[in-house]
């Protein structure tokens, strides 16, 4: 293909950039040739920095845990704008690779943007380079993609992520699954409880797993206590959805395995545990 004088291909509106491989990460060749895509460079309304909130629809809870053999993550549907519900079917858990998920609290466009965004950055990474990112690798690119937002945080538009992940190259695969929370400056940390929350709801919903949290779990039983967890989330927290059976919406689920990898929880599988946690609370409403 003929290269223009300007560096755009002949008949292509590309520049020479789109056409090679200069970096392995696809953040960096976004800062470089279109800014104004990244979540962070967002235009902000003027005056707005410095002075607080936006009142922006926020998604809330999510929750995480390890089992015998992984890890899941799971949020409600629900991200609120003040004190009115804005939506009630948010996906706020996305499967981010192979062996990884991640889920947001906090501003709902921004942190779906950058999880949107982090997907890439790992397809582009093991593309470039022929192979995966090891899972510190991974947290780590979370990480810089958080810090990227500061300034949007400080405008308001705060979102942090929760990510897990199973580490390919653990010593004991029935303890490979791992968890690792951001703070809003992306400091990362991962989580030696076995089990984490983010959001407004996350007060309750660990409280609930650090009475039921078993390692030795197996997968079935740790869905059970994840969809738990955010029952008794919404049960304190406003902003926290509950399981809604008249309108069939249910929690979010993924689970990471290493025989299966990162896979979420079907619809059918969800409303079943859901179902469940809700009858059994009918009989027990003490839990």
């Amino acid at each position: 293909m003929e290269i223009t004088p300007s560096g755009k291909p002949q008949g292509v509106g590309l520049t020479a950039a789109y056409l090679t491989a200069r970096t392995s990460s696809f953040v960096d060749f976004l800062r470089a040739e279109a800014p104004d895509l990244l979540p962070s460079r967002r235009l902000v309304p003027e005056g707005v920095l410095g002075k607080g909130s936006l009142d922006v629809p926020h998604g809330t809870t999510v929750v995480a845990l390890v089992f015998k053999g992984g890890v899941l993550i799971a949020g409600d549907r629900r991200a609120t704008s003040g004190n009115l519900i804005a939506y009630n079917t948010m996906d706020k858990v996305y499967v981010t690779d192979s062996y990884s998920a991640a889920g947001i609290a906090g501003s709902a466009g921004i942190g779906v943007e950058l999880l949107r965004l982090y997907q890439v950055q790992l397809q582009h990474y093991e593309k470039i380079e022929g192979l995966s990112l090891s899972l510190d690798g991974k947290a780590n690119q979370l990480a810089s993609m958080v810090r990227g937002n500061m300034e949007m945080a400080m405008a308001g538009l705060v979102a942090v992520p929760l990510f897990v992940g199973y580490d390919t190259e653990a010593a004991n695969p029935d303890k490979a699954g791992r968890i690792v929370s951001f703070d809003v400056s992306g400091g990362r940390f991962e989580e030696q409880s076995g089990y984490h929350g983010i959001g407004s709801g996350s007060l309750f919903a660990k409280s609930s797993l650090k009475k039921t949290f078993d390692p030795d779990a197996d997968m079935d039983t740790a869905i059970r206590k994840a969809i738990e967890a955010l029952y008794d989330a919404a049960d304190e927290d406003s902003a926290t959805g509950g399981p809604d059976v008249a309108r069939k919406i249910y929690p979010t689920v993924v689970t990471v395995t290493g025989l299966d990898g990162a896979v979420k929880l079907s619809d059918a599988r969800a409303a079943e545990v859901a179902e469940a946690v809700v009858a059994d609370r009918m009989a027990n409403p003490r839990g």
